[in-house]
């Protein structure tokens, strides 16, 4: 990944990150699809196919594009468009899936169950090495509360593809959550098991540290006294021990590569700003070149305003 330049910049939100030909793509379809016309639908479908048929075999790369191209498209008729006229390209189908998963999130169920199911296992018949169905299915097991036994099962098809795929693995994380379908025993032993193998530049290298952010969110919405010391979280142990991990590596230029590298570090921000290690925080924030994620910034309030606030109380810090 190539980091972008130090000197400060304007910060936005950008669910693209450093990926160029995404952000391009995103604008496009922001000009276009307004129009709704045929010819409008079949010039969109022509670039995301364009896009998606990039780098094949790069596997963290095409899941990071489907999951925001889904979340930029979850209220367009365009992904089951594409579909329905070509029912035999995986990247359609994979992406039709994934849409219906991101527009169910708000609405907490799938509006047709069956057709995410069948397009992703179409998908994965038509493209057997590609763990992008396996993922879309993935989040559909969850929304649709399957017992941990098929959920682990579809987990496990996605790791058969793609060994640290990083939405998997946070998928996973979040899916044995207490507040999902697991306890905080099944967290831990899910990020310990990682960390005992995992590549320490892997793209899910961020899932111990998300753990942690999830852990500190919950005590923060208990409200009252504990919301007020919440920050004493960051003191404990096993916090102190998921930043002192990675504060260091995760800033030099070329250890993180994966496509979602600015992600990990914006949560890596914002968990230095909450434990008030703000010289540290400075380092991160300056690599990120003004490229905010919403999460987890937004569990203040408007994430580039925490982000701007973090970064002046950074700044002021040195």
């Amino acid at each position: 990944m190539a980091f972008l330049s130090s000197r400060r910049k304007r910060a936005r939100l950008a669910p693209e990150l450093d990926d160029q030909d995404l952000g391009r793509l995103l604008k496009t379809l922001l000009a276009t699809t307004r129009t709704g016309t045929i010819a409008t639908t079949d010039l969109c479908v022509a670039q995301i196919s364009r896009l998606l048929d990039q780098d094949p075999g790069d596997w963290d790369r095409r899941t990071h594009r489907i999951g925001v191209l889904a979340d930029f498209l979850a209220h367009s008729h365009l992904p089951r468009t594409w579909a329905a006229r070509d029912p035999r390209n995986p990247s359609a189908l994979a992406l039709h899936a994934w849409t219906q998963v991101a527009s169910a999130r708000s609405q907490g169920h799938l509006e047709d169950r069956a057709d995410v199911i069948e397009s992703c296992l179409r998908a994965a018949e038509l493209a057997p090495e590609d763990p992008t169905p396996w993922v879309a299915l993935l989040g559909a097991a969850r929304l649709e509360r399957w017992e941990q036994p098929q959920v682990f099962g579809v987990w496990n098809e996605v790791l058969a593809r793609d060994r640290w795929n990083r939405e998997a693995y946070l998928s996973m994380l979040t899916y044995l959550t207490p507040e999902e379908a697991g306890s905080r025993m099944q967290v831990l032993e899910f990020v310990d098991g990682l960390c005992a193998r995992m590549p320490a530049n892997a793209p899910c290298a961020a899932t111990e540290l998300t753990a942690q952010v999830f852990q500190y969110h919950s005590v923060l919405d208990r409200g009252g006294f504990e919301a007020l010391v919440a920050r004493n979280h960051w003191s404990q142990a096993m916090a102190t021990q998921a930043l002192d991990r990675v504060v260091h590596t995760w800033v030099q230029p070329g250890f993180l590569r994966h496509a979602r590298a600015l992600a990990d570090l914006n949560l890596l921000a914002y968990a230095l700003m909450a434990a008030d290690r703000r010289r540290e925080a400075h380092a991160v924030i300056e690599a990120l070149g003004g490229v905010v994620t919403a999460w987890p910034w937004r569990t203040g309030g408007d994430p580039l305003t925490e982000f701007d606030q973090a970064q002046r109380r950074a700044s002021a810090g040195m």
